[in-house]
């Protein structure tokens, strides 16, 4: 079973810690890029009360939300410490820089 992948643009449109969204018929998705140049794509939406990931710190492969400092794993979508909830991770691939996109859900978001 393949996976259908489109274009976003180049890792340099993506600062070094920081994000990009992409806006889907799914709602908008975030990609981020880290000091490691590892890049990888969640909801953009926290679970709590809404806020723009994309707007937040990245630190190591994990994103801090910019409203009330939850922090979600960007490999899991999954909320670290002692906040509980998970986001959508969805699959990158990341070829000579530039990158593409699987709008299919890896992980669904907890209800």
């Amino acid at each position: 079973m393949s996976q259908e992948f489109v274009a976003i643009g180049h890792i340099d449109d993506i600062p070094v810690r920081g994000a990009r969204c992409v806006r889907t018929a799914h709602g908008k998705i975030a990609v981020f890029r880290t000091a490691t140049d590892e890049v990888f794509a969640i909801d953009d939406h926290c679970p709590h009360k809404g806020g723009p990931l994309s707007d937040g710190i990245v630190h190591g492969n994990a994103v801090t939300c910019p409203l009330h400092n939850w922090v979600f794993s960007l490999e899991s979508g999954e909320a670290q410490g002692a906040d509980e909830g998970r986001v959508r991770t969805f699959a990158i691939r990341n070829v000579d820089g530039a990158l593409s996109i699987s709008l299919a859900s890896l992980t669904e978001a907890a209800e």
